[in-house]
């Protein structure tokens, strides 16, 4: 069973990787840039669209503030990437925000910023995949039917591809979002050309109404309206933070390495937010959804359901070329499936930094065998699909949950540089140096205040349409992590040693005395009874428990004529208990002694098949869990390999260590507490 589950594993996942081919794994940019920049690159298929939603809760006439709303989530996105560029050449490490936040401002700010962007890549994932499955619904009604169950496939295969390892996976999501980019510059170009040549386009919902459930908002009502439209068109900005969470990933000089490839993202990004929106409002595109209060119509009355924002206009640049339209529909639906693994690179690498610094499970620390930090990318994966179905895979309605942490996690680090920034200028004597740590200075403090200003939007226009819920998420996350370290902390505390110390009188035992437990007389408990010999202890005897006066009167008596010559002690059970009496007896055992230790000797068997574990051992384990509760007992397995256990000779354990091997002449009775 074993070899069959390690096979499925290789097929998978792939050959186990060495640790020393970790180097091998870093990438060039070219390669990272289509790895980390996904999400933020694939935005353009629903930001826009979400502006537009948003508008429509106020009729038709509110669609004539999208450009302005469109240039100022585009000076926001400028400032973040020219912010993040100083980020990532002075912290390198992989902990980005966390580690900024930690190194200026503190604990608490730090993990305040590693619960918010936890909570976004997990969200990352959600809305990139649903909308995935929203753009795919559009052409093949069987995705729109079962879309949740889609969209949970469609995680379970990103999942399936990070597992293999961060190379194999950016080799696999280079090709197709560059595709993406390709195919929305191209439509971008030809659309633009066409306009600027006078030609009229017009979108096929163009000739549509839209109406909302607020129509003809004036006042305070309509600027907190646009408001909210913006803080809708801010999700473009999600995905720009986890390049700074993903340094180490890149190939030497990995600060420079970095920058580079974040303002190229920046670029991209800006360049295609601005364009697809322009063409979405020169053509009339317009969308509606009424779970939001914006409703579509068409000429004769009749309310309708739009296809997404992207593929209208795709349909209306490429109109007499309808493979350009097919090409657009099929490289949007890749890349926002291939957008989530930003998240599922990301995640998982700030999650060992968190566990490395004791705020999250150790497990999380840890490689697996191709080199990714698989249990990372599981945890992500889990709460993920948890989001999707939760959410019944709603674009609109994971998007209000949206970018409240990222922006949390923004105004937060860009403080924290603020910070650094002044720490290193109190050190700092050369003029030239002092002078481009003003310029960064100045970076870093204007995108706090934009982003914090941009947070304050955000929370007050999406905080009653589902942003709480988020923000819920994230303070319990903070309290579930100081826990952590606070646990962390006391065991540490308890456990370490005094300086100078060895062993003082409170850990150095007076004698220790070992305990054999029997069942019957057969090569497992001999062997048992050797090695307990070969401890050496102060005292040894063996303790059977009778369960049946019967049998253990014939034990006793068998005991006697083999002449062994080990004491055989036999607790009373009259409720056929078998752990309570061992329990009672070793206790007794302590209070009689309190400084000296027992060490209890059980005999187990090792097997080779999994439905054999079922059978065996079963009161071993139930001994062993309660007797590791009892201070001053030490538990020892002796285990006695069956012929069962032979089929695993042919592949030993990967460190080398061979199974203790038993001897290959006679055979051994069976029962159900042989193996204790």
């Amino acid at each position: 069973m074993a070899k069959a589950t390690d096979l499925a594993k290789r097929l998978l996942v792939g050959p186990a990787l060495r640790t020393g081919r970790a180097p091998g794994q870093l990438l060039p940019k070219r390669v990272a840039l289509p790895v980390f920049a996904s999400d933020a690159l694939s935005s353009v298929a629903y930001a826009p669209q979400e502006i537009l939603i948003t508008l429509g809760v106020a009729g038709f006439a509110a669609y004539h503030f999208t450009p302005w709303i469109a240039g100022a989530v585009l000076v926001v996105l400028l400032t973040v990437v020219a912010s993040y560029r100083h980020t990532v050449r002075a912290y390198q490490s992989g902990g980005g925000d966390f580690e900024v936040a930690m190194t200026n401002l503190g604990p608490k700010f730090g993990i305040a910023v590693a619960g918010s962007l936890l909570v976004d890549y997990v969200l990352t994932v959600a809305v990139s995949i649903s909308s995935a499955v929203e753009n795919f619904g559009a052409v093949v009604p069987f995705v729109r039917e079962h879309k949740v169950g889609v969209a949970i496939a469609l995680v379970a295969l990103l999942t399936l591809i990070n597992l293999r390892g961060v190379r194999e996976s950016g080799l696999a999501f280079a090709l197709p979002t560059y595709a993406f980019v390709a195919a929305m510059f191209a439509m971008i170009v030809w659309g633009g050309t066409r306009l600027a040549l006078g030609e009229e386009l017009r979108a096929e919902t163009a000739d549509h109404t839209v109406r909302g459930d607020d129509m003809g908002l004036t006042g305070l009502a309509l600027v907190f309206l646009l408001l909210r439209a913006f803080s809708s068109g801010c999700a473009a900005l999600t995905g720009v933070e986890a390049i700074s969470n993903c340094v180490p990933a890149f190939r030497k000089p990995k600060g420079r390495n970095a920058a580079t490839t974040l303002g190229v993202l920046g670029l991209l990004a800006m360049l295609m937010f601005a364009g697809v929106t322009g063409l979405a409002y020169a053509v009339g595109a317009k969308f509606g959804d009424p779970s939001q209060g914006s409703h579509l119509y068409d000429p004769s009355g009749r309310e309708v359901t739009a296809d997404p924002v992207l593929i209208q206009v795709a349909r209306t640049v490429f109109d007499h070329f309808p493979i350009g339209v097919h090409a657009v529909a099929v490289v949007t639906v890749l890349i926002l499936v291939l957008a989530a693994n930003t998240a599922f690179n990301g995640f998982p690498v700030l999650g060992s930094v968190l566990a490395q610094n004791r705020y999250l499970p150790r497990q999380l620390h840890t490689r697996g065998d191709r080199l990714a930090f698989s249990n990372g990318i599981l945890l992500l994966a889990v709460a993920a699909g948890a989001l999707i179905y939760a959410f019944h895979a709603e674009v609109t309605r994971l998007v209000q949950l949206y970018i409240v942490g990222v922006f949390v996690a923004f105004t937060i680090s860009q403080y924290g540089m603020v910070r650094h920034w002044n720490r290193e200028l109190a050190r700092e004597r050369d003029p030239r140096a002092r002078a481009r740590m003003r310029r960064s200075r100045a970076v870093n403090a204007f995108g706090c205040f934009l982003t914090g200003l941009v947070l304050i939007v955000v929370l007050v226009s999406k905080f009653t349409h589902g942003a709480w819920i988020a923000v819920a998420i994230m303070v319990l996350l903070f309290l579930l992590m100081r826990g952590i370290r606070r646990h962390y902390d006391n065991i540490a505390a308890e456990l370490a040693v005094p300086e100078g110390t060895y062993l003082d009188e409170s850990i150095r035992p007076a004698r220790n005395h070992a305990i054999v437990l029997v069942s019957q007389i057969h090569k497992p408990t001999l062997r048992s009874l050797a090695y307990a010999q070969a401890t050496r202890p102060y005292s040894l005897e063996a303790l059977t428990v009778a369960v049946d006066a019967e049998e253990a009167r014939r034990l006793q008596e068998e005991w006697e004529a083999r002449g062994i010559e080990v004491p055989l002690k036999i607790l009373d059970s009259p409720y056929r208990e078998i752990t309570r009496p061992v329990l009672d007896y070793v206790r007794k055992l302590r209070r009689r002694s309190p400084r000296d230790v027992i060490t209890v000797f059980i005999p187990e068997y090792v097997v080779g098949r999994w439905w054999e574990h079922l059978l065996h051992n079963q009161s071993a384990l139930r001994l062993k869990g309660r007797l590791l509760f009892q201070p001053g007992v030490m538990v020892t397995s002796v285990p006695w390999q069956l012929h069962s256990s032979d089929r695993r000779k042919s592949n030993p354990d990967r460190d080398g260590a061979r199974p203790v091997r038993r001897p290959s002449d006679g055979r051994h009775r069976d029962d159900d507490r042989d193996g204790r």
